[in-house]
């Protein structure tokens, strides 16, 4: 399982993404033999793929930002829930988790 935090990005509420350094992201469980992670970003209310990045794994709990860059959340005028789903790899596919949040959030 994994959690995430947006971190710094700039607001972006136009629709137009622009290319950000990926999430805080916190991880727990990661199955024994993992050799990489593979992030991808989607957004639940518009068919938008946002793409992702594949990390080396080494035990770390935490990848922070500059890993990998994305298409940052965009939501044209409005709040959308944005998924992303982490694939643990190792010799083959290890596990999946996901884990979403809302953009932009509440009192941001």
């Amino acid at each position: 399982s994994f959690t995430f935090e947006w971190g710094n990005i700039p607001l972006c509420n136009t629709g137009s993404p622009g290319r950000v350094p990926n999430p805080i992201f916190t991880l727990s469980g990661v199955p024994e033999g993992t050799k990489k992670i593979k992030f991808k970003m989607v957004d639940k209310m518009s068919p938008y793929n946002h793409g992702g990045g594949t990390v080396q794994y080494s035990g770390q709990k935490v990848i922070r930002p500059g890993a990998f860059k994305y298409d940052s959340p965009c939501p044209p005028g409005s709040v959308h829930t944005y998924v992303w789903t982490a694939t643990a790899l190792g010799k083959g596919m290890m596990g999946r988790a996901k884990a979403s949040k809302k953009y932009p959030e509440k009192g941001k």
